[in-house]
């Protein structure tokens, strides 16, 4: 497999997570329904098609984003939260609530990631160390 399709992996499976991740956090009722079958299909559907386009923007001239921290958050935030409208109906009363904080909230679990995890997670690491010396 080339690098580029390597990244192309990797992007994919970061782009699933953080939505799925913020999907389940901005449900109502979600940390008391952890368990429950619907609330994962609906993170699962939100985390794949935002994965999906994420892919996709790679072969457009919007992958430069997926380079600058900010702009990835951006992105992963936008993308996010057209997955998550096309996932389900909001369960807020006020229409696209729930699909925006659910965006936003992905879109600051990327840009975490991209602290925490940069440098093969060279920061966990640090914090690791002087913990268990």
């Amino acid at each position: 497999m080339s690098s580029e399709w390597k990244r192309r992996v990797r992007l994919f499976a970061q782009r699933f997570w953080q939505p799925a991740s913020a999907c389940m956090t901005c449900m109502p009722g979600s940390w008391g329904n952890v368990m429950s079958l619907a609330h994962w299909t609906i993170a699962f559907r939100t985390g794949l098609l935002t994965g999906i386009l994420a892919v996709l923007l790679t072969f457009t001239p919007a992958a430069k984003l997926y380079t600058h921290r900010y702009g990835n958050a951006l992105v992963v935030g936008c993308l996010t939260t057209l997955g998550d409208a096309y996932s389900h109906a909001s369960h807020y009363r006020i229409p696209f609530v729930e699909h925006v904080a659910t965006g936003i909230v992905s879109g600051l679990l990327a840009l975490a990631a991209s602290y925490l995890f940069e440098d093969r997670a060279r920061r966990i690491r640090a914090v690791w160390g002087r913990v268990f010396r």
